[in-house]
């Protein structure tokens, strides 16, 4: 599980003021035996619930019981307005939402806020400035021993089993991305409530030694879409959120309205063809 070849070399448009958050990031490696780890949930965390904050802790079991990495940050990603979601929030108070859980809730979870603030990113690019930003810019973590010498962290995408159902579905996620994401990243993927995960994973098997299932040993099916139905209806989220974004939520009147909705995958299941039309629309272009 060692760490894949450079990416291709990219040139990434930030956001304006954009700072890539590092506060939490460890800059040394405890283990020098172990291989610096990244995790990055990418979602619209409208609003962000504690099974999203669960999801990093349950993960970073799994990884000192079962694997060679040694966590150093962990990262929240919220989506751009441009994801098409109906009912969702602006990325305005999403992000606000997720700083103030991250902050007060958390002791190692970061916030990135460079995928909100900008047009529509596909996953596989998001993963790549990552990369960018830890292990290109900044030359990855330092070995404990004083030397200097540093590792490349290992960027992951850290998911629910709905995502992975997306990724086995025919036509939603372009071969390319699905190789960029799976093959020279990997995944771990938190099973949710009820879903049934065999099928999606034996479709996707030529990646299988990098996807890492994880069970819930406390199951909790707390959904952001289930909150903003609570919201509409005039009924408590509390504990079910971090205080202070229930707080966030009350002093803002957010949610009361939410209008039309839609599951996460069915959000990403859209934005996905989107890109892929484009894409395909930007090569029929260029031979024609």
């Amino acid at each position: 599980m060692g760490s894949a070849s450079p990416p291709p070399t990219r040139e990434f448009t930030n956001p304006p003021n954009y700072q890539f958050p590092t506060h939490r990031l460890s800059r040394v490696l405890r283990n020098p035996d172990k291989q610096p780890l990244v995790l990055v949930a990418c979602g619209s965390f409208s609003p962000v619930t504690y099974l999203h904050l669960r999801m990093f802790e349950m993960a970073k079991d799994y990884v000192r019981q079962n694997t060679d990495f040694e966590i150093v940050g962990g990262y929240l990603s919220p989506v751009s307005d441009q994801y098409k979601k109906p009912g969702l929030l602006s990325a305005h108070h999403r992000v606000n939402m997720c700083n103030l859980a991250a902050e007060q809730t958390s002791q190692w979870l970061m916030v990135d806020p460079w995928e909100a603030f900008q047009d529509y990113q596909r996953t596989a690019v998001v993963l790549d400035h990552f990369d960018y930003e830890i292990n290109t810019k900044r030359g990855g973590i330092e070995l404990p021993d004083g030397s200097g010498a540093r590792k490349p962290a290992r960027i992951m995408l850290l998911a629910g089993s709905d995502l992975i159902a997306t990724m086995s579905e025919p036509g939603v996620w372009s071969e390319q991305d699905l190789d960029h994401i799976l093959g020279r990243y990997g995944v771990l993927i938190i099973e949710r409530a009820g879903a049934d995960m065999d099928q999606a994973i034996d479709s996707l098997s030529r990646w299988r030694h990098n996807i890492h299932l994880i069970h819930q040993l406390v199951q909790n099916d707390v959904s952001s879409t289930k909150v903003r139905l609570f919201l509409r209806r005039g009924l408590s989220v509390r504990y079910l959120l971090p205080a202070p974004v229930v707080d966030y939520i009350e002093q803002h009147g957010l949610y009361m309205d939410d209008g039309p909705n839609a599951s996460a995958a069915s959000g990403a299941i859209a934005a996905e063809k989107e890109k892929g039309k484009e894409k395909e629309a930007v090569a029929s272009s260029s031979s024609s």
